[in-house]
């Protein structure tokens, strides 16, 4: 029966298409359970068939579909047609599985790399690259593919010797109107490589504090704190300054700064101090500092330094030490609560202290300053106070990262080695 049928007819080729169609879904069947019959108990043959399903089972029915057409109709106007649709058709579905091979391949590399844990700096690094490469291959995929079915129209290759022959000047052109389209395109190459910036990583840009939560070929976001979206072109981090709280490492040093009045006691606020880290444990046990840093203005600046493991944390940390420090100054400690100091005339006017201090004094006018209160003021702690670069194994290496011996040659004059220290100082 099967010889009696004229295939070389319109019903011919639909039956043939049908067949076709039939077979590309068998083959298809056949490689899926193939495929998970050699990743039998692993994740990477469901990611294979989820991405390249479709455009493998397309292939096959443009293969067939093609075979179809030359085995049942005769050359003809329409047959070129129809394979000039079955080349673009080709084209385009090829193009579309190598890319999607390429991005399965992607995937099973960035499965590889966590990054919910807490060491997770290479993580970063691997998926943000992994992150470029896959808008890279999807771009030369589609201009691949764009060129490829426009080079299958004779019209184009004919045009194609005049457009070589004024390459050169279309480039200038191109180049001048797509400026600033290029220069992010390859500013988000070299932030994928050269590491300046993770997905994941903690910044400050522009003022604003948050985390790197995409990196494309033109634009990175930001996702900040309070949970806005800032949008930057890749351009602005290889041309302006930014923070990156995490290039090396999530650990982080914060400072507390209090404005007090002269009565405070350091030694005792510094017990406390001691006393409120060793009760959190958001403190990670690296460093912290109480140091008075300026005490002028009529007031006494004291700075707290602690440390945490990470950016948030730290932050944390940071409100729970100033509130600490405050609620203490307030109820154990009220005589350190700032004060506004004035001296009253004999008629009765107040006159601040400063200004009082800044006019010259007459012997024609009295000023009556009332006695201070008597305080108890505590005496300095006799053992090793533990600073932000001295007094610890810590803190010393913390001070070799930004100091390092000055030489002097054996020998030298003592005005030798004053103008040694002055000329490293002034360097």
């Amino acid at each position: 029966m099967l010889d009696d049928f004229e295939w070389h007819s319109w019903l011919g080729f639909g039956v043939a298409v049908v067949i076709a169609a039939v077979g590309a879904l068998l083959i298809s069947a056949i490689a899926r359970q193939i495929a998970r019959a050699v990743g039998r108990h692993k994740e990477w043959p469901a990611i294979l068939l989820k991405r390249a399903r479709w455009p493998f089972r397309l292939l096959l029915f443009i293969a067939g579909l093609w075979i179809v057409l030359v085995a049942t109709l005769d050359d003809s106007d329409v047959r070129a047609a129809v394979e000039h649709l079955l080349l673009i058709a080709l084209i385009v579905v090829g193009s579309w599985f190598v890319c999607e091979l390429a991005l399965f391949g992607m995937d099973l590399s960035t499965a590889r790399y966590r990054i919910d844990v807490a060491d997770n700096k290479v993580a970063r690094r691997v998926r943000t690259q992994i992150a470029i490469l896959r808008r890279l291959v999807v771009v030369v995929a589609v201009v691949v593919a764009i060129g490829g079915v426009l080079l299958s129209f004779p019209e184009v290759r004919l045009v194609g010797a005049s457009v070589l022959a004024s390459a050169g000047l279309l480039s200038v052109v191109a180049g001048l109107a797509a400026q600033s389209t290029l220069a992010n395109l390859f500013a988000g190459i070299q932030l994928a490589f050269s590491e300046a910036i993770r997905v994941d990583d903690v910044v400050v840009v522009e003022g604003e504090w948050g985390k790197i939560g995409e990196i494309t070929l033109s634009y990175v976001v930001v996702n900040l704190w309070d949970e806005r979206n800032l949008v930057l072109p890749c351009t602005y981090f290889t041309t302006q300054p930014f923070q990156n709280w995490t290039r090396e490492g999530s650990a982080l040093l914060g400072s507390v700064e209090l404005d007090l009045d002269w009565r405070i006691a350091p030694a005792l606020m510094r017990e406390q101090l001691t006393a409120a880290l060793e009760r959190t444990e958001l403190w990670d046990h690296r460093a912290a500092v109480l140091q008075v840093t300026d005490a002028v203005g009529g007031f006494v600046r004291v700075r707290i330094l602690v440390t945490a493991a990470d950016a948030p944390t730290l932050f944390d940390l940071r409100c729970f030490v100033r509130e600490e420090m405050v609620a203490w100054v307030q109820t154990q400690h009220p005589t350190s609560i700032p004060h506004q100091r004035v001296l009253v005339d004999p008629v009765g006017a107040e006159v601040s202290t400063d200004a009082a201090s800044a006019r010259p004094e007459k012997s024609s006018t009295r000023r009556h300053e009332p006695a201070p209160e008597p305080f108890d003021v505590p005496s300095p702690p006799t053992g090793e106070q533990s600073n932000l670069f001295s007094g610890s194994p810590e803190a010393e290496e913390r001070a070799s990262q930004f100091t390092s011996a000055i030489p002097i040659q054996a020998g030298a004059s003592d005005q030798e080695v004053e103008d040694t220290l002055d000329r490293d100082g002034s360097a």
